[in-house]
């Protein structure tokens, strides 16, 4: 590891003048993937602006339509919030589903979104469910926000304040997990609304993206029978030591009917 400055500021405006002022700053949320890579030496910045005195970034709160989460709350208060069990039971899953105990308790929702890992979670969730990315500076629909191999569409200086989940009728997520690091080969999350079905997948390609073709499928039938015969093209998928891409594009309709399944329970 490499020395660098650190800034740990009291306001989130204090954050973003860092972030824009400080030449070659990283933003540190949670740490586990930034504080790896620069022990790796992946990574050099000059600077780190850590959030963790930030408690308007963490907490949960219900308004009836939608769950707004901090963007510095951690996956293990996500996993075991009552707000998030009751009104998204499928988020509080997978949230428990990610990395083991010492990530879910470092690692953050922010964070997690904000690298954009394309075998992370959350994506699929905040895609699946058409969640909205608040940032320092503005609001981003999750349709366009994240853009290809660890890369959204944030500004440089702006930070994630929370994420606004719109509550479901129904939702249910389903992964394929790697044995020793957990990250999904392929995780598929399904979210029921009252005007349609969404489906995300996360794992299988260069980043979250969503099936037009299960997703008219289950808004005329809510049931796993619907997408069997759905098959993905495996051009443009993710061939690694894990798994080919004809494993990963066979592995998305088995998750997803197992997220339709989980849903409607």
């Amino acid at each position: 590891m490499r020395a660098f400055a650190y800034h740990q500021p009291n306001e989130i405006s204090e954050a973003v003048k860092l972030l824009t002022s400080v030449e070659d700053c990283k933003v540190l949320g949670g740490g586990m993937t930034l504080i790896p890579t620069l022990k790796q030496r992946l990574a050099a910045p000059a600077a780190v602006v850590d959030l963790a005195k930030l408690p308007a970034l963490k907490g949960i709160s219900d308004d009836g339509v939608t769950v707004t989460i901090g963007a510095m709350t951690p996956h293990a208060v996500v996993a075991a919030s009552p707000i998030v069990q009751a009104r998204i039971p499928a988020l509080a899953h997978l949230a428990s589903e990610i990395g083991d105990p010492a990530v879910r308790n470092r690692g953050t929702l922010g964070g997690s979104v904000a690298n954009n890992d394309p075998a992370a979670d959350y994506p699929a969730a905040v895609l699946g469910l058409g969640a909205t990315i608040i940032t320092s500076a503005r609001e981003i629909a999750a349709d366009r926000f994240f853009v290809g191999l660890f890369e959204t569409a944030l500004e440089p200086g702006e930070i994630i304040t929370a994420i606004r989940f719109p509550v479901p009728v129904a939702a249910g997520y389903a992964k394929f997990k790697a044995p020793a690091s957990r990250y999904a080969l392929v995780g598929v999350f399904v979210a029921r609304f009252a005007d349609g079905v969404r489906v995300a997948v996360t794992g299988a390609g260069a980043g979250v993206f969503r099936v037009a073709a299960m997703e008219q499928a289950l808004s005329q039938s809510f049931e796993p029978t619907s997408i069997a015969s759905i098959k993905i093209d495996a051009a443009g998928l993710t061939s690694d030591i894990h798994a080919e891409a004809d494993y990963r594009a066979h592995l998305v309709t088995v998750m997803a009917k197992r997220a339709v399944t989980a849903a409607s329970r």
